[in-house]
């Protein structure tokens, strides 16, 4: 099999130590946040390596990435947590996947799955505390006269909500969000519902905010190495994070031009002097943004070469410079230590690192170090 002309390498031992970072500093339980494919790091892969290292919960947004975490043998709880009426609760409940609760139409349907299967569902309720998203805000007092007369058809593992500003230290609203949480909580215990496991802190609330811990803390962004906000938490360095995802890919051509040469699409790139240009064999459909700038580019034998011109679909120029040994064949580093990380990506293109790691496309080959 010939050598793929770009791929991503994900370090599972990255994702270990981080899982261990936390778990130092917390006496709460880790749920591992696989969503999306991981964050673009691997369903499987990732869930098997967290659950290795501590983690006792998977999380995921839908629940077909539940599923296939139970197709790939996996045992553990797992929570799906975005899944809207209509979905298959039977299997959902058979396959015993924790769901959780925002609204009283989702309680009503899984309910019904409920009686159907004569499973007893596993639900966790989210509450609407400041992020205006998902929980339940209006129908909060409607819930709880609901909540009396089916309690007994119900487990009710968890109580969770979602900060919207935890990776603003300096901003007191995350402290707002959980008195609000608290209160509710008093509300719910109130209606004789005791649930076992109480959760807020997503990884900026895990780092900024000790008293959000609670019994369990939700792992996303920082379990791939990478800081929830670098401009007002800091680096992963300063973290004390490991970033686990590096992309390499193949030059499918080198060219010498001079000075004053268009580059791309609109010929909005312009070379400053006679240089070699790289043409990367990745483009915007494998997940680079195509509205990054030249602050982004790829590294080769650690020399940094920036982007020029448009990212195109397939492809994108970097400026090798006029002394560079490149070749075409070469793999240079998309993403890496030892050149332009996540975070530059994301400055690059006005986003932010989630975003760059989630949008890495499947075709590319995952290639996993443990």
């Amino acid at each position: 099999m010939s050598d793929p002309r770009a791929y991503v390498e994900v370090d599972l031992t990255a994702i270990a130590s981080n899982i261990a970072h936390f778990k130092s500093d917390t006496d709460a339980e880790i749920l591992a946040v696989v969503k999306a494919d991981a964050y673009g790091h691997g369903l499987v892969e990732v869930s098997r390596t967290a659950l290795a290292s501590g983690a006792t919960w998977l999380g995921t947004a839908l629940l077909e990435e539940a599923l296939l975490l139970r197709d790939a043998g996996i045992t553990a709880p797992v929570l799906a947590w975005l899944t809207p009426p209509g979905e298959d609760f039977d299997m959902a409940l058979q396959r015993n996947i924790d769901l959780s609760i925002s609204s009283l139409a989702l309680l009503d349907e899984v309910l019904a799955a409920g009686a159907r299967t004569g499973i007893k569902p596993r639900i966790h309720i989210e509450v609407d505390t400041g992020m205006t998203r998902g929980g339940f805000l209006e129908e909060w007092d409607p819930f709880l006269l609901r909540l009396r007369e089916v309690k007994n058809d119900l487990h009710v593992v968890g109580y969770w909500t979602h900060f919207a500003r935890a990776d603003e230290p300096d901003s007191d609203f995350t402290e707002q969000q959980l008195i609000l949480f608290n209160v509710l909580l008093n509300a719910l215990q109130s209606e004789g519902v005791f649930p076992e496991i109480v959760h807020a802190a997503n990884s900026a609330g895990a780092i900024a905010h000790p008293r959000s811990h609670k019994q369990m803390i939700r792992l996303g962004i920082a379990m791939y190495g990478l800081s929830p906000d670098i401009s007002t938490m800091g680096s992963s360095e300063k973290l004390g994070l490991r970033p686990a995802m590096s992309i390499k890919a193949k030059l499918v051509n080198v060219k010498r031009v001079p000075a004053l040469s268009r580059v791309g699409y609109g010929g909005t790139g312009v070379t400053d002097t006679d240089t070699q240009l790289g043409i990367v064999c990745m483009g915007y459909s494998d997940g680079l943004p195509r509205r990054a700038d030249s602050t982004a580019g790829v590294s080769y034998n650690g020399d940094l070469a920036r982007l020029i011109g448009r990212v195109s679909m397939d492809q994108c120029v970097v400026d090798l410079g006029a002394d560079s040994t490149a070749r075409a064949g070469d793999y240079v580093t998309v993403i890496g230590e030892d050149g332009f990380s996540a975070d530059d990506w994301a400055s690059a293109a006005g986003t932010i690192n989630y975003e760059i790691t989630t949008r890495i496309a499947t075709r590319l080959p995952r290639i996993y170090h443990r």
